[in-house]
């Protein structure tokens, strides 16, 4: 085994970059449904106009908060639209034709 000597400035920077990428390990574990998308992250995951996102706003189709000009989603909502609009696959039953 090969041994690696650091100085501590390095190590500092490594403990430092450990740290960040815990932080943010943590955040994705957290529940998705705790999740808010801004109105750009909801029009890439949905990959819809932001008129059609207007829409749906209008329509009640989709929950949003607003704050000023920013609008969110909760990733929740997000999943109840796609829920509510869920259609089950048809049977693959073989057909006699």
């Amino acid at each position: 085994m090969e041994a690696i000597i650091l100085s501590a400035q390095q190590y500092k920077e490594l403990v430092n970059r450990l740290d960040v990428l815990n932080k943010k390990l943590e955040e994705k574990q957290k529940s998705p449904n705790d999740t808010f998308l801004d109105n750009q992250e909801f029009l890439q995951l949905m990959n819809i106009s932001k008129r059609t996102a207007q829409s749906w706003r209008d329509e009640g189709k989709i929950s949003f908060s607003q704050i000023g000009s920013k609008i969110y989603y909760r990733m929740s909502d997000v999943q109840k639209l796609l829920d509510k609009n869920y259609k089950q696959a048809f049977s693959n039953k073989k057909r006699n034709y």
